[in-house]
Order: structure tokens, then sequence, then C-alpha cells
């Protein structure tokens, strides 16, 4: 109360009526204005539209596990959901096009020795999926193109090197070759794919990590932790550039806001109501603002869309999810909508934004859990548009699946920003699961042989090499574009020779 009234105070102070001012009512009453301070949008009508039975997943067995995650991941190709299992850790692995009730005997990926904790898709490789144990292992796994016909228990990779269970991991946004893991023993350790070694330690934290966030070009690491502090580091160096020591609230989770230069974390306030705080990365010794939700006890995650500046906040164990207009300028955070739906989710999958289906003006999509009906429900969030063309306004370049730079270029300071694609034109994919091609099929470029000539005897081996021809493939695409351009040059020197 004392807040509002704070408020409104200050605003009968700022009235040209209150301070001495000549007001604009008495010269012309019909003309004077009002200026709001919300502003309009062209996400204002943005709604949520849930799929229907036949779009759903069904009889999925769902993990009881009570860990604060997701527990889902989804990319163009594949939906993978953690599941309960006896003796181990498993999850599931269905093609997004198959739909339906799931075989209580489908073939799951099941090689952890403990639950599984954390599962993620690369964001350059559809096929390959990182996870996370109880066994204090991460294990690198490469998924068929068809899907699994039988239980896989081999790993492309297994990443050795905490001593306690691990609960997080996050793949670098611009690298394809770097990896983060947060263990139970308060250490970070960043992976090196190529090498198959870790070659960071961040022990900056004395206490459990619970969220971990890069910013766009991945120079920057955003972790919040026990201790009630959220802190910046530089990843390479571990060093801690900022530390917001939160003592009235408990910081939960934490997301950088693209390019914004801001953090936004959510928690629970010192009266056990959960908020949203926001925060400008350069100086984190207050909040730019701060907004309180409501008082329900479940974590409040949040997730960010860098191309249409939006925020959607989603609780677990809600049925609702709250989505914000993000902005530079005051108001900071404009409240646009909130989907509702009675059916509580465990956890939530966000597809990339190269998988949603562009002719339906759709900007987002979910992928619910329901664990008391065994099901994956996927939410599309659409904006009302009656024309079929493409809208361009809504649909910026994304981010696409080609690595900006190779892991040892990342490690010895280079920072570059993610490869940016049109979702007008038709979207290639990949196909890592066919790498193994026959010799008749091997191109030599420039004495570049891509397959080096070698067949790979181990998992590892053919690990190591998809990296690696990434990398060769980038080099020749940037040779390429410098020769181009100097083609370009020689022309317009040629015409400007030819008029002379």
């Amino acid at each position: 109360l004392n807040k509002y009234v704070q408020c409104a105070e200050e605003c009968v102070s700022c009235h040209p009526c209150y301070s001495g001012q000549s007001c604009d009512y008495d010269a012309n009453p019909v003309t004077m204005s009002w200026h709001s301070m919300y502003k309009s949008s062209k996400f204002r009508h943005v709604y949520g539209k849930a799929g229907s039975r036949e779009q759903c997943y069904e009889g999925i067995p769902i993990t009881h596990s009570v860990h604060d995650n997701h527990f889902c991941a989804v990319n163009p190709k594949f939906l993978a959901v953690v599941t309960e299992s006896a003796g181990g850790g498993a999850f599931l692995v269905i093609p997004l096009h198959k739909p339906g009730r799931i075989d209580p005997h489908h073939p799951k990926v099941c090689g952890h020795q403990g639950s599984v904790m954390d599962i993620r898709w690369s964001p350059f490789m559809d096929n390959i999926i990182a996870s996370s144990s109880e066994d204090c292992t991460v294990r690198i796994w490469q998924i068929p193109d068809g899907g699994l016909r039988r239980n896989m228990t081999e790993a492309l990779m297994i990443l050795i090197g905490h001593s306690r269970r691990v609960g997080l991991i996050e793949w670098h946004p611009t690298c394809s070759g770097i990896l983060l893991s947060a263990g139970y023993d308060c250490k970070i350790l960043i992976w090196n794919l190529e090498e198959g070694v870790a070659v960071k330690m961040i022990d900056s934290h004395p206490d459990v990590i619970l969220c971990m966030s890069f910013n766009t070009d991945g120079s920057l690491l955003a972790t919040s932790c026990k201790d009630k502090k959220l802190r910046i580091i530089d990843p390479r160096s571990g060093k801690v550039l900022q530390e917001a020591d939160c003592k009235s609230t408990r910081v939960n989770r934490v997301v950088f806001l693209g390019n914004l230069k801001r953090v936004l974390t959510t928690g629970v306030s010192r009266w056990n109501t959960r908020q949203i705080a926001l925060w400008d990365q350069e100086d984190l010794s207050a909040p730019i603002t701060e907004e309180e939700i409501d008082g329900l006890s479940g974590v409040l995650f949040p997730f960010y869309d860098a191309d249409t500046h939006m925020l959607y906040l989603a609780g677990k164990g809600d049925g609702n999810i709250r989505y914000y207009e993000v902005s530079p300028e005051k108001p900071f955070l404009q409240f646009l909508m909130e989907f509702r739906s009675p059916a509580p989710q465990k956890g939530l999958g966000v597809m990339p934004k190269r998988g949603m289906d562009v002719s339906e003006c759709e900007i987002f999509r979910f992928y619910k859990l329901v664990t008391l009906k065994g099901l994956v429900e996927p939410i599309s969030m659409i904006v009302p548009r009656r024309s079929e063309t493409y809208q361009e306004d809504i649909f910026p370049m994304t981010a696409g699946t080609e690595s900006a730079l190779s892991a040892a270029e990342w490690l010895s300071g280079i920072d570059r920003g993610p490869q940016l694609i049109s979702l007008k034109e038709a979207y290639k994919r990949p196909n890592p699961a066919g790498l193994r091609a026959s010799k008749r099929d091997r191109r030599t470029v420039k004495g570049i042989d891509l397959l080096e000539n070698i067949t790979p005897n181990t998992d590892k081996e053919l690990l190591k090499m998809v990296f690696k021809q990434q990398d060769e493939i980038r080099k020749l695409k940037d040779e390429l574009g410098e020769k181009d351009e100097r083609i370009r040059q020689l022309e317009l020197e040629l015409k400007n020779l030819r008029n002379t």
C-alpha cells in the first residue's frame, strides 16, 4: 500500500497543475494528451494453442524425480524424455513425426548407472544428445536417423571428472566442441569434445549450482547458487566478473536476455512469494526492476526468445504459462497474456526456432510433461495474422546449425556470434548418422580429404572426426566468401577501367 501511495504522490507532484507550471488543460482541454506507459506491441494478441490428442505423445513413464529440471529436450528431429527405470537411468528418444501412444517396450537410451538428471540436444547436430546422471558422468550419444530399434547402452563418449552427481549440462551457443557440466561437488567443468577432456574447472561456488546460462556469443556465463548469490563469470578464465548478494531473495533460475546486456532471475522473496528480477549484467549492485508473480511454491522457469524479445514464465506444478515483452527502456517487462491449462506440468521442452511452423505464424513451442497422464503435450504460441505470406517482422534471422568457431579458437579467446539463417528458405538438415561414407563418396577439396581416408575404429574417433570436419568446412566457407568479395572488387575495377 505504501508503494502505491508513494507512486501516486510522485505522479501528482510531477503534474503541471501542482508544480506551478502552465497546464495544457487550461489552454485547450480537448487536445490534452495523456501518454500511457505501455507501448503498442505486435505480440499483444499472442495466444497459446494446445495440441490435439493426435499430436500428443501418450503412455510415457515420465520420471518421478524431484530434481528441479525439465527432463525433456526436443529438436526438429526427435523428442527425448527422462523416464522411470529400474537398475539405472534411462530416457526415451521418439521421432518427432511419430506422435500417439508409445509402446511400453519402446527402446531406450539406458547406459547410465544412476538416474538421469539432465538431457540436452546439440544445437549443431540433431542426432547428438548429451546426458548427465547421478553416476557422476556425462555421456554423449548419437541417435540413428530413424530412431532407436533396440536399447542403446554404448555412448560415443563418456566424460568423467565430477566427484558427485551431475545435475546440469549446457552446450556452448556458437561452438560445437564445448560443453559445460555442473555437479553437486560445486564445480563447473568445461569439456573440449574434440579431445574428450576437461580443459577448465570453475570452483568459485561454495554451494550447489542451481542454474547456468550463456550469453549470445558464449563469452559470459551467468550462474545462480544455493548461497543466494548471482554471478557473472568469464568461463575461459573462471574469474567472477560481477556478483550480487541476494540476501532478501532466493534466486533459483537465471537467463541472459540476448543482446540487451540484461540478466533475468526468478526466485522467492522474503515473503515467500515468487518473483522475477531484471539486472544489468555490468552492474549487479541492485536490480533494475523487480516484480512479484504469485504465492505458489513451485520453481519458476524462465524461457527467453531473443528473436521476438519475449519472455515466458512457467512454474513447476503450474498449469499456466505467462509471457512478457522485454524492452531496453521503461517498462522493461510488459505483461502480455497468460496461457491456462488445468493439467500441472512436470517440465517443459522448447523447440529451436528452426523447427517452428512458419506458415501458422508460430513463434514458440513448448512440449509439456504431464506426469499423471504419462503425456507429452505440444503447446504453440501463435501470432494471429490473416495474411498467408511470410511474416518477416516476426521471423527475423535466427541461429542455424553451423558452428561459428572451433573449440581451439574459443579457448584461445576468440568470440563470434551465431551463424544466422532465414526461416523463409528451406532448412537443409545435416545427416550426422551417415558419416560413415564409402570410399566412392569421399570428396577432396584443395588436398583436404573431408573423411581423411581413415575409417574410425571407435565411436570416440568418429565424434572427433565430425568436429574436425565441421571446422574444415567452416574454414573453406570463409575462404570462399573472401574470394567472392575479391571477385566483386575486381569486377568493379574492370568496370571503372572500361568507363574511363
